[in-house]
């Protein structure tokens, strides 16, 4: 198995994939980038990568055969993680819904439209202790600006969970409220393989305030040119949670301890396939 990453979509490395790419540059984790509208090569699934990575690519891109051999590369110990955008889970128009991709994650999908944007912020909290999440300031949490909306599948581990805020002005004072509790960052396994569901993006817009997260500022240059800035502790994440679903480093699958509360997010029953 290659110790590398193959790293599908978020258009080219440019665009939105600069961020990613930049994380990835900045860890040290060697890639291969296939951009939003190249179709997969077989080849990429011949000799299986540590860690495959979908966030906002086409279903479309995929073949069902393809999608059935990177099954088995995941069942036989390859990591999968699909990140949140517009053409991830559901998305605009039913991407990955009744695609073999789908039974590998440890979320449902909708059978609707799952987008969710929040004008007025969503936080991030972490619902539970783990590798992933281990050594941020979660006292301090980041803000995205939307997600995708999953559903736990019932084995899986809720690690990150979102409060959607809205605010008001009464003129005399602003009035915050949580009008909504949902699963952000969801992990499992798949045969021997690791697999997680992260709903939301990891570039603009979706994004949010989490990209400057942190009391430090990386300046990250990437191998067509140009830079991305970004905050420690949003690379220091994302770092974490590539290094667990593709085992780069030695972290163990969670650690044995019981649930917090607001790991308690309401598990809804699987969606009917239509």
């Amino acid at each position: 198995m290659k110790r590398r990453i193959c790293y599908l979509g978020d258009d080219d490395l440019s665009a939105a994939a600069a961020y990613l790419a930049g994380i990835m540059g900045h860890a040290g984790l060697p890639y291969a980038h296939v951009p939003s509208r190249r179709p997969v090569n077989g080849e990429i699934l011949d000799e299986p990568y540590a860690l495959y990575i979908l966030s906002d690519y086409p279903s479309a891109g995929f073949s069902i055969e393809q999608m059935r051999r990177l099954a088995e590369n995941v069942a036989n110990g390859s990591g999968l993680l699909m990140i949140g955008g517009w053409e991830s889970y559901f998305g605009r128009v039913g991407e990955y819904v009744n695609r073999p991709i789908a039974d590998l994650l440890p979320v449902y999908l909708t059978t609707s439209d799952d987008r969710v944007n929040c004008p007025q912020g969503c936080y991030v909290r972490k619902a539970r202790r783990h590798p992933i999440t281990d050594g941020l300031p979660w006292q301090n949490p980041p803000m995205v600006a939307g997600y995708n909306r999953i559903v736990p599948k019932p084995d899986a581990q809720i690690l990150l969970v979102g409060e959607r805020v809205w605010t008001v002005d009464t003129g005399k004072e602003l009035q915050f409220s949580i009008v909504d509790t949902v699963p952000l960052l969801v992990i499992g396994k798949h045969g021997r393989g690791r697999v997680a569901a992260l709903a939301f993006d990891v570039a603009p817009h979706w994004i949010g305030g989490m990209v400057d997260w942190g009391t430090r500022r990386i300046v990250q240059q990437i191998p067509v040119g140009g830079f991305v800035e970004i905050g420690d502790d949003y690379a220091k994440f994302f770092r974490q949670l590539l290094a667990w679903t593709g085992r780069f480093e030695d972290m163990p699958d969670s650690y044995p301890e019981e649930t917090t509360p607001r790991e308690e997010v309401p598990l809804a029953p699987a969606p009917s396939k239509r």
